[in-house]
């Protein structure tokens, strides 16, 4: 016998399109703490940003970075130096992810001290 589906309501709908929209431009292990070292500390360089996190190759912060500036979370700026440098920094709209970036630490150190019995 066939289950019936449940009708979902239109602001369910659009709400989990959304969230599927949010997961494909964020998707992997990185693009979460990159957009937070930029939105907390501000505009920095490749190599910079590279020593802020730990255990990132430079190729997977190239390719993390080259996502979020397709995406238009990031702006890319080569500077008039030499050698060559490259400037990261969020865009309007990467600073728009503020309040979602602000409330995933709240819920990580929640999450931290209740595994950790603190």
């Amino acid at each position: 016998m066939k289950k019936m589906s449940l009708p979902i309501p239109d602001e369910c709908q659009a709400s989990l399109r959304g969230i599927v929209d949010l997961q494909e431009i964020m998707n992997g292990k990185w693009k979460y703490v990159i957009i937070s070292n930029l939105f907390f500390i501000g505009k920095l360089k490749f190599m910079e940003l590279h020593r802020q996190i730990h255990k990132i190759s430079p190729k997977v912060l190239s390719n993390e970075l080259k996502d979020l500036e397709l995406n238009q979370l990031v702006n890319r700026t080569i500077c008039d130096t030499k050698p060559i440098t490259v400037e990261y920094e969020l865009t309007e709209f990467g600073k728009s992810l503020h309040t979602i970036i602000i409330e995933m630490g709240k819920w990580g150190i929640l999450y931290r001290n209740r595994v950790t019995n603190k």
